[in-house]
């Protein structure tokens, strides 16, 4: 879908903060509500509004655990992929998952309460998988940066 720049402010306004008021969103954008109402409806319809929702504190939420882990496979037909891909979509602890080039086949961000909890994660359910050969844990000490919002232009300011 091509953004205009009003789509690509609207956005932005929405990624901020996603319970602003229909009659606030359109006096920002400088259309009317309707317009604004239409803007909204077309880029949810589009799929490029795919939702909402809350950012929560994970540390002050009991999830304090944070780690990437690189996982290796062993196994790479059909059947094994699509087995990893569905358990780590399932899996509430994987918050994401990049499959990449390079040493590792798949990346993933897993919070957790605490090491306890992260050594279960490993033993009962990604060592488990018949397709992962191997997993290498980063321990994130610190987060510098942790930003949600994409970085929205309209498609001719690019």
């Amino acid at each position: 879908m091509k953004l205009d720049a009003k789509d690509a402010l609207l956005l932005r306004l929405l990624q901020d903060d996603c319970r602003l008021p229909n009659a606030e969103l359109a006096e920002r954008l400088g259309v009317s509500p309707s317009a604004c109402y239409r803007r909204v409806k077309s880029l949810e319809e589009a799929g490029v509004i795919q939702g909402y929702g809350a950012r929560v504190n994970a540390g002050r939420a009991g999830l304090g655990f944070q780690v990437i882990v690189h996982v290796q496979l062993a196994r790479h037909d059909q059947d094994h992929m699509r087995q990893f891909i569905q358990a780590m979509q399932n899996w509430d602890e994987v918050l994401e998952c990049y499959g990449t080039s390079g040493r590792a086949d798949y990346h993933l961000r897993v919070l957790v309460t605490d090491i306890e909890a992260y050594n279960h994660f490993l033993e009962d359910k990604l060592f488990t998988m018949p397709a992962v050969q191997s997993a290498q844990t980063n321990i994130v000490l610190r987060v510098s940066k942790q930003h949600a919002a994409l970085p929205i232009a309209a498609n001719d300011d690019r």
